[in-house]
Formats: C-alpha cells, structure tokens, sequence
C-alpha cells in the first residue's frame, strides 16, 4: 500500500483507477446526495466534493449581459465574434485559440479568489448545422456543411480542454443533440429524416467532436422520428455504445417538464425523469428533485440506474481535476493571487482582433471601390442603425471594451478625414450627410437579441432562440435607407452586420462594395476600418448558402436535405454559395495533382495544386477540396466538402496547398450493413475559390 496515500479516500486518490475511484464516491453518497448529483452541480459537500456547474460559452465566457448570465454581478470577459462569424474565418487552429482564451478565462473565473464565479463546464460548441437561414438560432452555429462544422468543432474541442494528456482545462458540453434547427414549436415538435441522412448529415460534427475528446453534450428538446430526443435510444445505442462518449449527457432547459407538458408522452414528471434516467441522461436542466424521489419511491428508477448516470459525470470533474489534490493538476495555478485579469491581456485581446479581421467577408467589388485610399479622402459618411454599436447576442457576455464602426473607422482615418454620423432614423437628414461626403459607409443588420423580450423580435428578418425568421429580406425602414443613401451618393459600401444570410439581392445589382461581418466582437470597429482601408485583405469565406429569394427554400419542418436544401442538394442558382468571398488581390490556381489515382478503401490520396497569387497585393486564400460521385448506386450530394485550407500568399509568390483526403471520407452510409461503406468506381477531385466555382478537377478511382 502507498503509505502517503493510506489515509486518502479512493474517490480523491489519483492513483486509484478511475472507475474504482467512482465506485467508491458512489459509495458513499446518500440517496438523496445521489440524487441532488443528477443537476448541473455535482458536488457533494458532506464529502468534500466540489464540482462544476455549467457556463454558456458559444463566443466567449458569458458572464454578462444581455442573457443575464452574469446574474446581478456581470463580469466582463473576451468576447468574439459570433460562431457563424467565427466560422466564416476558415480557420481551425485560430477557433482551437478563440476556445483556449475562453477556456483560461472560465477556469480563472471559477478558481481566483476574488471571484469564484461561473464553472468550467462550457455549453460550447454548438455542433448543429445551419441547414436553413431562417433558423433563429443560425448565429450559434458554425455553416451548413456536415464536414466543415465538424472540423471546426473538433477545434473548438480541443481548445476548450486543452493538450494535457490527463487533464481539462474546461469540459467542452456540445449541443443540442440532434437537429434542432427550428424555434418554432421546438418544444413539441419532430424532426424527421432517415438513417442515411442521421449519419452522413446532422450527426456528423457531434460523432467528430466526441472523436476529438469532447464527453459532453446536451439533448435536444425536439423529436427525433417521433421520439424526443432526452428519450431517445440513440443516445446510449449511438452517442455512447458506438462512439464512446462516456461523459456527461443533460436534457435542455425544462426539457424534462416538455415530455409531459408538450411531446405528452408522460402523464407525469415521475415517469418523464426515470425515463430520461434510464435512456442515459445524467444531468437536468430543471426542477426535477420532487419527480425523482416520486419515481424512486413508486419504483419507476432503482438507486443503481441513478448511480450508471451519475458516473458520467463524476468522470468528467476527474478529467477537470476536482477531485485531485491541486499539486496533480497543471492548471490549478490559474488566478493565483497577483495574476491579472485575463480578459485585459493584450494576448486575449489580440485573438478577438485576429478572429474578428478573418470572419470579415467581401461579397462584392465593384471597381475596385475598397480599399478606401485614406491619402485621397477628405470625408466619409457613417450611416445607419449598426453604426455605432456593437451589438450582443442572448449567449454574449460582457465585453471589457467595445469598438463600434463610427469609432473605428474614425481612430483609423485619424483627423485629417472628417468622418460624420447618422443613425438613419432622419433619413432626410441621412441623405443631406452622404451627399455631402464622398464616401457613404452604410451599416445595417439584424438586432441579435430581437425586442429583447423572450420570444420577441421588431421585424420579421430577425430571429433568436425561441423565433424563427419569417423574411430574408432586410427590415423595409433599412431598406429605403440603402436605397435613398445610394442615390445620394453612388460611392457606398454597404457593411451588412448580421447573425443570418439576407436576401440583398438589390444591393448586389447596385451597391459598388458589400462587405458582412457578424455581431458581438469587441473588436468590430476596428477590424472594419482594417478591412476597408486595406491594412487587411479580406479573406473570410460564407459558411451557408445565401439564397436569392425565400421562394428557393423548401418548407421549414422539411429536415429531407434532399430536397433542394444546403450547397449539397439545392438546385436554383444562389445569390451567394457557400463557400464565397473575394479578395483585394487575385489568385490563379494549376497544376493539380493527386499522389495516386487509384485508392483503396482503407487508403489515403494527397491532393495537391499550385496557387498563385498575381495581384499586387499580399492577401490569404481559402483552398477548397470537393468531390463528386458522378456514377454513385445510390444518391449523393451534387458536390461535397472534403477539405479546405487558408493560407497567405505574398504578392507574386505561388504556394503549393496539399490536402489529404483519405478513402473513408468517401463513403456513405449503407443501410442495409448499418455501416459506412467505400463504394468502388471514380471520384472527381475539384478545387476552387467556392462550391460554385470550380477551377482545377481530376478523377482517382476507389478500389
């Protein structure tokens, strides 16, 4: 026996294994000690065990306002631009950064003395997909590709838990497990499509980011085929037999309550919890304790399929080092005494403007209209009600700082420029100010948190959680304003500012430059004003297809991808495809080559090409690596993401981007094996600047 370790219960004793130090803390726990586990807290103080509560985390720890995570203490912490913005960088290793900053500040926060706040458990990412822009919540996700998300949640993964080979920074807790890409009527709803489609579409980032370490997520409130998804066999027949998350599962806020109140498939909250119990939910989101001692008392749920739930989570606070003596864990040192806050650190504060410059897209220049040569300018116009503010989302914290465009654009252009303000609520006196200036910056969008009330937005383009969008089409009072500024002044760059894709089919056709950024960034003025003067070249790329009309998206219930929705399958030329943006400068791509054009099932194929760039300015481009099965058996998507890679390229070098693409990326899901299979015959290999614009392709054959 380890003589300094004698005396040390099991369950805090690192040398013990972890499943013998669980079984003996369950040992020890009364009923009800057992029971109180089975929230979001699983502590148990009789026994010197504190653990974790939950935080939300989707761009930042959210420790503020305006969702009131902060209580009536808010604290400030780095804050990043939304997660569709985030993933409209293209960029996994800057995401796996953004999620260590937010993964330090939620530790520092939850052990620094003078706080003690919040957990290090973080509600992040959401793995769903943007399959359809009138989603109210397409803000928290990263695209609409199954492939893609699941790259960048496997970033966000590994950045929120860290590299250390036994213990977490922070828990990354996905959600919400599974397609719950509808607000309306979420709470009762079904969404419904086949097997094929669960695992080659909506399941893939969750099964990619438990591939990545993650061992925690969060249960939908919708049905899945007519079954609620906290009910669902899926997740112990899938999510825990097949991929192995051994972590913590939770139903959604109220979810529990929901299988009575809503779905109707309990009577009562005593068989809604042990049937959540036993499907393998080990956390609630709910007043759950007085259904859980009825369902015990009337034998619904025996102490021992509570204590198979509670051992998920008591996995997870031993990854986090809750149990371990401090000396053990290597981030226990985080807000030691004297430690400044990290949210002021010039470090943290430099991710938010790196992620902030890369989300920046450039939809349109006509021209040359931007960069704005500062040298030559005398006077700008700033317009409109995106203006001069940064807006915060319902998941935001609180930002220590906020760079609106107005201030921007004006610490950028210095005093020599006279940079003048309208909100566009006058739009007489908005227009006298364009025509006036020579350049009109108008910037418009969505409010993110709607009319700030539960459930309420101003206008039918905006939506939030609990709302879906009824319009794509920008708010009627911003589009005048457009159109009226424009006519004043035919030199305006429209900065949409925006959670969702608008419907800007005008502006296109009229407006020289168009340039769309997300919400929530501290930086965002100042990342703007980089990008319209040119200090940066856009290089941000559209992570869902922007349609031209609403009239081009199937029905909103109708999760059948197949049916014309998403890049995979639609059919009707979009006004934006995925994958789109510009650049200041121009790249040439050559020379494809694969490193075999014959693969096995089990093989691996590089695939290679020469990108140039041959303007005069240094800028990054987005690689993009798609396929197609042109002679599949069965149905494939039209064209697939496969691969993508960003990179900067000086003005007149050529890089060579190499991609590998094994063999099982290639195949599809066989419903009569239940397994994946590598269909034999040819694939096409096609690069280019997007989904719609394909520019080098060749052929390898599967084996």
């Amino acid at each position: 026996m380890d003589i300094q370790n004698s005396n040390i219960p099991a369950y805090q004793d690192p040398a013990q294994p972890l499943e013998a130090r669980i079984d003996d803390l369950l040992s020890r726990m009364t009923l009800a000690e057992k029971i109180a586990c089975l929230g979001t807290n699983p502590s148990v103080p009789r026994l010197g065990v504190k653990g974790s509560e939950h935080i939300e985390g989707l761009h930042g720890v959210a420790m503020g306002e305006p969702g009131g995570w902060g209580g009536d203490n808010p604290l400030p912490t780095t804050t990043f631009p939304q997660a569709i913005g985030l993933g409209q960088t293209w960029d996994p290793d800057l995401i796996r950064r953004v999620a260590s900053v937010e993964g330090y500040e939620a530790r520092y926060l939850f052990q620094c003395e003078r706080y003690q706040r919040g957990g290090i458990v973080v509600r992040a990412p959401n793995a769903e997909l943007g399959r359809d822009p009138r989603w109210g919540r397409t803000e928290e996700c990263f695209g609409e590709d199954p492939y893609f998300n699941g790259i960048l949640t496997q970033a966000f993964v590994r950045g929120l838990q860290g590299d250390h080979p036994d213990y977490w920074l922070s828990a990354s807790l996905m959600k919400h497990f599974l397609a719950n890409s509808n607000e309306n009527d979420r709470g009762e709803s079904s969404s419904d499509f086949d097997e094929r489609l669960f695992r080659e579409y909506y399941s893939v980032p969750f099964r990619m980011g438990i591939e990545a370490g993650s061992r925690a997520f969060m249960a939908a409130y919708n049905a899945y085929n007519g079954i609620p998804c906290a009910v669902h066999p899926m997740l112990k027949e899938i999510a825990v037999n097949e991929w192995g998350q051994d972590g913590i599962i939770c139903t959604d806020g109220g979810a529990m309550k929901l299988l009575v109140t809503h779905h109707k498939r309990y009577d009562d909250e005593a068989h809604a919890v042990a049937a959540v119990v036993k499907a393998g939910i080990g956390q609630f989101l709910d007043d759950y304790i007085p259904g859980a001692h009825q369902a015990v008392e009337d034998g619904l749920l025996t102490e021992s399929e509570i204590d198979a739930a509670l051992r998920g989570n008591f996995r997870v606070m031993v990854w986090l080092g809750l149990l371990d003596p401090p000396s053990s864990v290597p981030y226990s040192q985080i807000g030691a005494p004297g430690e400044q806050e990290p949210w002021l650190s010039d470090a943290h504060r430099a991710v938010a403007r790196e992620a902030t410059e890369k989300s920046i897209v450039l939809l349109k220049n006509e021209g040359h209209a931007l960069p704005l040569d500062p040298a030559t300018l005398r006077s700008i116009a700033v317009i409109g009600p995106m203006a001069d503010s940064v807006l915060l989302d319902w998941y935001s914290g609180s930002p220590p700082y906020t760079v609106t465009p107005l201030q921007g654009i004006r610490e950028r252009m210095g005093t020599t420029i006279d940079v003048r303000f309208a909100d566009g609520s006058d739009i007489d006196a908005a227009v006298e100010l364009a025509r006036e200036c020579e350049v009109a910056i108008v910037c418009l969008g969505n409010n993110p948190v709607g009319a700030g009330g539960w459930a309420k937005v101003n206008t039918p383009d905006e939506g939030r959680e609990a709302v879906d969008r009824e319009s794509l089409d920008l708010a009627p009072l911003q589009d005048d304003l457009l159109w009226w500024i424009h006519g004043a002044n035919p030199n305006t760059v429209l900065v949409l500012i925006s959670s969702f894709p608008y419907t800007i089919v005008w502006a296109q056709e009229n407006v020289p430059a168009i340039i769309h950024m997300t919400h929530n960034s501290q930086e965002q003025g100042a990342a703007l004003a980089a990008a319209l003067v040119g200090d940066i070249n856009p290089a941000g790329r559209l992570v869902q297809t922007w349609p031209r009309s609403l009239d081009q998206l199937p029905p909103m219930m109708d999760y059948d991808i197949r049916h014309g929705r998403t890049y995979l399958y639609d059919q009707p030329a979009p006004l934006y495809p995925f994958g789109y943006g510009l650049s200041y400068t121009t790249f040439v791509y050559s020379d494809l080559q694969v490193s075999a054009h014959s693969v096995g099932s089990d093989g691996l194929v590089d695939v290679s090409v020469h990108v140039t760039n041959t303007g005069s300015r240094d800028g990054e481009e987005v690689v993009q690596l798609y396929v197609r099965h042109p002679h599949s058996q069965v149905t494939r998507p039209q064209i697939e993401l496969k691969g993508f890679q960003r990179i900067a390229i000086r003005a007149g070098e050529t890089k060579i981007v190499t991609i590998p693409l094994p063999a099982s990326q290639l195949a599809y899901w066989d419903c009569e094996r239940h397994g994946f299979v590598v269909e034999p015959g040819p694939v096409q290999i096609l690069v280019g600047w997007s989904s719609a614009d394909i520019v080098q392709e060749t052929t390898i054959t599967l084996n």
